[in-house]
């Protein structure tokens, strides 16, 4: 039998193209790595951990700046990030994954889940308050809880108002909307939502670093939060300077934004989600397709995940407290997590670029569009 020699064996592989799956990052970890510097010098962004997920499998993730700016504390990978609204995502796939055991139908009214509602909250769709487009009045005001008060005082207030608009006929983002989905979720998997999120999503991905909380929870390597916001008292040409951020959540709304983890941990999320470990492939298409409005329309927002693009080039998101978001763009294989402690970073606007990195936007033919090209 012919066994070609090792200097030939070596041409021999030299010479065959390499997959996309088994090229090497590193020219896109190199990029992103200068880009993610220059945001955070050009954005004042304390601190800031990054995640990037290719192929199933995590391709990056580092830490830049300080998790604690007076006390020179560094950010690493362990250090918590709050994800604020994003946490919306986890809360959509909690959904779809009782909904794949037959215990939760997405399109059934509110009515065969939960009871003592007010009559007009009856026969909103369980997948019209994943997608915000319930009608329901808000729990949260501009003060905190609606009046002011207790979390009980804050419920009595908003059944007691009227619906803001006929269930589907337009998005409202809206909180009353995951309180309400925390109650079923409880109700249907037998067990508090917080576990249910622990046991179902934190431990089936190996999320070690995951919890809950708020900036009033004694948490270890919880990263502060800053502003550069000027302060009320202030002129509003006042120079920006940094300034603590505090946020309060309480348990009943942590469904809604209650998620402390790292970049880590939710890349880890992500390739659970699309290895299907999670969800099966049918209920992750369904939970990231956009929800119709009355007229036929797709709204912003599919289950619990804003949509920020349809197809040939999807993208879908969790955004959260203007400083943590994490997209995932299905058709190039491809997720990018950025968690900061900066209000105002808003990493939804960067992430694009880095994604670009590592796979070029797909054309509408369904193509990978020629690098530089425009989208």
């Amino acid at each position: 039998m012919f066994r070609p020699s090792l200097p030939l064996l070596l041409l021999l592989l030299a010479a065959l193209p390499l997959s996309p799956a088994s090229a090497s990052p590193e020219p896109a970890n190199e990029q992103a790595r200068r880009l993610i510097r220059q945001t955070l010098q050009d954005e004042r962004i304390p601190g800031l951990q990054i995640a990037v997920v290719k192929g199933g499998q995590v391709v990056l993730s580092e830490a830049f700046g300080l998790a604690n700016v007076e006390n020179g504390v560094p950010a690493t990978r362990s250090t918590r990030f709050p994800l604020n609204s994003a946490t919306k995502a986890f809360t959509g796939v909690a959904a779809a994954q009782l909904a794949q055991q037959g215990r939760l139908d997405l399109e059934a009214p509110l009515s065969r889940y939960l009871d003592a509602l007010p009559a007009a909250w009856q026969t909103v769709r369980v997948r019209q308050l994943l997608a915000h487009t319930s009608g329901l009045p808000d729990i949260l005001d501009e003060r905190g809880l609606l009046g002011g008060g207790t979390e009980a005082q804050a419920w009595q207030a908003v059944t007691a108002q009227p619906m803001d608009a006929a269930p589907g006929q337009r998005f409202a983002y809206n909180q009353t909307n995951y309180l309400l989905l925390a109650r079923i979720i409880a109700r249907q998997s037998g067990v508090p939502y917080d576990r249910f999120l622990a046991s179902r999503q934190f431990g089936a991905a190996g999320m070690e670093r995951t919890t809950f909380g708020d900036s009033y929870d004694l948490i270890p390597d919880a990263a502060t939060m800053y502003s550069l916001a000027p302060r009320a008292t202030e002129a509003a040409d006042t120079p920006p300077r940094l300034s603590h951020w505090f946020y309060d959540v309480p348990p009943s709304l942590w469904s809604g934004g209650g998620i402390l983890t790292t970049a880590d941990d939710t890349a880890r999320w992500l390739v659970a989600l699309l290895d299907g470990r999670l969800l099966h492939e049918d209920g992750r298409t369904r939970m990231w397709t956009a929800e119709p409005l009355a007229d036929g329309r797709a709204g912003p927002w599919s289950a619990g995940w804003p949509v920020l693009q349809g197809a040939p080039d999807r993208q879908v998101a969790g955004i959260g407290g203007a400083r943590s978001a994490f997209i995932v763009y299905p058709d190039r294989g491809i997720a990018v997590v950025v968690l900061t402690n900066l209000v105002g970073a808003n990493p939804q606007r960067f992430i694009p670029r880095i994604a670009d990195l590592y796979a070029p936007p797909v054309s509408p033919a369904g193509r990978p569009s020629p690098a530089g090209s425009p989208r």
